[in-house]
């Protein structure tokens, strides 16, 4: 038999489809929370939104996903994944986390629906979270083009290299806002969001021990239409979301309706600067990092000083039964560029641009997604108000945050997690009196391989207890059980 030479592609391309469903991986995982009435934080905290503080909730999750690390020896990788929830006691009864397909060409990816993405400079784990970037609310599909790993721009010896990311993204919770807000509450559907980072990495730890990295975090709330914005009708505002506001996103320009006589960036824009410095042993590591955070431009750069910021320390430690990795950070946010805030007029020229209030804003709430804020949740998320209010009526506060974590048993691991912090309410709505809060959460996770006869990979089983004492989040207690089983649904193959 002669075969066509039309014919060839056909087959090729039947053949590439056949992969696509080689690899497949699953992971079947059931939670339990009980205790108080308001669950602790750090059982609520920094899990991508998959969460609540209700003190009684749950849920059932299933996925499954195919890693573009299966083409790992093709230029172009094809990756995808499902990831839904049947919970209670959470924002919605039905939750789809994660949907999405990755296609890269080499490094180069393109990432298309709502996934989520690791911390940046952060140990996921033990760290308290970025401020702008981190992993404390629901993922938020967007198209995004980037470079999830760095890319060397000194060729072979690989001392320089870059990764980033560049998108577009619209959040979700719109409907929810509107059956959560209070009545005459403003609230805002479809509005749109901005996202792109841009990292340096200058050091190469398989040569040299000492390594440096840093970059800028940036993001935009834009569009979308704001409902009861006004105090008298019409009550409603359809934000800009033309292709000029598009572009506008990425820079920080244009205005909102509401700015009057004296504009500032349209939407709400904020960010943040990132830098690590880290030593590498020959089975140890040490690394500090440094992660300021800022609102509109006015401390982007240097003219009102850095005197908030994150500052932390990692440690990994050799190999030991007792700890594996300690982190301890230091967070203020008291200052946001002063407590004044003022325009130019013909009686004051002067602009003193104070009064940041960060993770706030006038039309979009502020950097939330599903009443759980977007980046570090030591930031009171606005579900903890009880009020159908969705403002972070708290956002000046400094913090001591330690964790530890360790695998005493070859099957058994553990980590620990306890924040101080003390609360000053915001520039606005000053506490009367200082607000302290101190949260502490121990993990333990039993992983077997076998038990008996039993084959268990795959299989885990962890508890967790948690409490909160202090004036800030109330005195909570809670309890958390998690089941989880993975593996993989078809052949592993990795081509």
């Amino acid at each position: 038999m002669v075969l066509l030479a039309t014919e060839v592609p056909f087959f090729a391309q039947d053949s590439r489809w056949k992969e696509l469903g080689k690899g497949i991986e699953y992971k079947a995982e059931m939670q339990i929370t009980g205790g108080s009435e308001k669950s602790p934080l750090w059982l609520n905290a920094n899990r991508h939104g998959l969460s609540s503080i209700d003190g009684n909730n749950g849920y059932l999750r299933g996925s499954l996903r195919r890693s573009t690390d299966q083409d790992s020896l093709r230029k172009w990788k094809w990756g995808y994944g499902l990831d839904m929830a049947v919970a209670y006691g959470n924002t919605a009864p039905v939750i789809i986390q994660q949907a999405y397909v990755d296609i890269n060409y080499k490094k180069l990816r393109l990432s298309v629906g709502a996934k989520e993405h690791p911390a940046v400079f952060k140990n996921e784990s033990l760290s308290s979270g970025s401020q702008t970037f981190g992993i404390n609310a629901r993922p938020v599909p967007q198209v995004r083009i980037e470079l999830p790993e760095y890319l060397s721009i000194t060729g072979k010896s690989n001392w320089a290299a870059i990764k980033g990311h560049f998108g577009y993204g619209m959040l979700t919770d719109g409907r929810w806002q509107e059956d959560y807000v209070t009545p005459q509450s403003r609230y805002i559907k479809k509005a749109l969001l901005h996202t792109k980072a841009g990292y340096l990495r200058i050091g190469n730890e398989d040569k040299f021990p000492l390594m440096a990295e840093g970059g800028l975090e940036w993001a935009c709330m834009f569009g979308g239409t704001s409902f009861r914005l006004f105090s008298q009708p019409p009550y409603n505002q359809t934000m800009g979301h033309s292709v000029k506001d598009f572009f506008k996103a990425i820079a920080g320009g244009g205005s909102d309706p509401t700015d009057d006589i004296y504009l500032n960036a349209a939407g709400n824009t904020l960010g943040s600067w990132t830098f690590s410095l880290s030593y590498k042993g020959k089975d140890w590591k040490v690394r500090a990092y440094y992660d300021h955070f800022f609102e509109d431009h006015s401390m982007l750069f240097f003219q009102y000083g850095w005197l908030d910021g994150l500052i932390g320390g990692e440690v990994t430690l050799p190999k030991n039964p007792v700890v594996s990795s300690l982190v301890y950070e230091y967070m203020h946010t008291k200052y946001q560029a002063g407590g004044i805030y003022h325009d130019r007029t013909e009686e004051i020229p002067d602009q003193i641009s104070g009064r940041d209030n960060y993770y706030n804003h006038n039309i979009y709430w502020g950097w939330q997604h599903y009443g759980q804020a977007f980046g570090n949740p030591l930031f009171t998320s606005p579900l903890y108000n009880d009020d159908g209010d969705l403002t972070f009526r708290c956002n000046r506060f400094t913090a001591h945050h330690f964790g530890l974590s360790g695998s005493p048993l070859p099957f058994l691991n553990y980590r620990m997690l306890y924040t101080y912090t003390s609360n000053w309410g915001n520039y606005t709505l000053p506490y009367d009196e200082i607000k302290y809060s101190n949260s502490f959460m121990i993990e333990l996770e039993y992983v077997p391989r076998h038990i008996g006869h039993t084959n268990l990979e795959g299989w885990s089983l962890s508890g967790a207890f948690g409490i909160d004492r202090g004036a800030q989040l109330g005195n909570n207690t809670g309890v958390q059980i998690t089941l989880r089983k993975t593996g993989f649904l078809t052949k592993n193959r990795r081509k």
